[in-house]
């Protein structure tokens, strides 16, 4: 089991934009420094619900300033984005992190209007958008005299500069918010990243992911290998007691929880409009049971081994939980990494 930090930090107020931007860097040079594998940034933009707003310039200041840490992005919203300037961007940061940054993308946000408005780009083409952006990255990245005619840009140019750090090109992987996007990727024989679920979604999907490739002809080995490559998301709190970690986060929780969907509720009055109809059952990202790893060092890492059991390749977990303060949040990773990290560490070496 492999652990990463998503660093998803709200802004409750925009005098604070600042501040929590800065504590975001220190959050990433801790989990450096603390040996942890993985960072992931997320993309909003223009509602507080992610400070730093935009992952790429996020993940070239922390290439800068960590020494081993990957970098990665759950992730860049593509609709929003020119496909060849991102590629040059992607190089860019490849190069000053030696290899450390993994692209993930996404076709963009389901929930926020705001994103695409602000932008100018129709959200009913942000599907097709990432599809042709994804094409042109990579042949941008791996060949010479590039020219590409699509349907949403007409590209020509001689050789992309600077050229990838990772050969061929870095890693590129998906979000998977639902299970049809989930097995598009498992025809095709790519690992994905998974939203927050129940743990029996989150095993139903890996169980029909790995038997999808398999009825698409891939190996044994292809499909372990995805699956190491794969990630499920959960918000995480770690603390001496489950009454001191339950007292701390889940209040954290439920205030995150509601700031995300008044901002869905301000649209809708605006506007008239969801970008995504809500489900009549409540979604599992906003049940802290189904969302919040908390407790003891102990509580967490049998939560863990639950997830361990279905086989997923990595954990990708948010320990800055709504407006929770930067030394709370940054007293759990520290804890999780003396206390638990190395519980898996040790299973896995025996």
């Amino acid at each position: 089991m492999r652990f990463s930090n998503f660093m998803f930090p709200a802004s409750m107020d925009p005098a604070k934009d600042g501040q929590v931007i800065d504590e975001t860097l220190r959050e990433g040079q801790l989990c450096d420094q603390l040996g942890m594998e993985m960072l992931w940034l997320a993309e909003h933009h223009f509602d507080g619900i992610c400070a730093y707003v935009d992952p790429v310039s996020f993940a070239a200041a922390l290439a800068a300033s960590t020494k081993q840490i990957h970098i990665g992005f759950a992730v860049a919203q593509m609709s929003l984005h020119h496909p060849i300037r991102m590629a040059e961007q992607m190089t860019l940061i490849d190069n000053i992190s030696h290899g450390r940054l993994v692209v993930g993308l996404g076709r963009g946000t389901a929930y926020n209007i705001y994103d695409y408005q602000g932008y100018g780009i129709d959200p009913a083409e942000a599907h097709d958008r990432l599809v042709e952006s994804e094409e042109i990255m990579i042949k941008a990245w791996t060949t010479e005299n590039f020219e590409h005619k699509g349907k949403f840009w007409d590209i020509r140019l001689p050789m992309l500069r600077p050229r990838p750090y990772t050969k061929p090109h870095p890693m590129i992987i998906r979000a998977c918010s639902g299970e049809e996007s989930m097995l598009e990727m498992a025809r095709a024989g790519r690992p994905f990243m998974m939203n927050i679920q129940t743990n029996e979604t989150t095993k139903h999907r890996m169980d029909l992911y790995r038997k999808t490739m398999r009825e698409c002809g891939y190996d044994a080995e292809h499909v372990a290998r995805n699956v190491e490559n794969s990630w499920v998301w959960r918000n995480i709190f770690v603390a001496e007691t489950d009454a001191e970690a339950e007292r701390l986060a889940i209040p954290a929780f439920e205030t995150q929880s509601e700031f995300r969907m008044a901002m869905r509720k301000k649209v809708y009055e605006e506007q008239g409009l969801f970008l995504k109809k809500e489900s009549a059952n409540p979604a599992a990202r906003n049940d802290a049971q189904s969302a919040v790893l908390c407790g003891s060092p102990a509580t967490v890492a049998e939560a863990i081994a639950e997830i361990d059991k279905i086989g997923v390749g990595g954990l990708i977990l948010t320990f800055r939980i709504g407006p929770m303060p930067y030394d709370v949040a940054a007293g759990s990773i520290k804890l999780f990494m003396k206390k638990v990290a190395p519980e898996f560490k040790t299973k896995k070496a025996a």
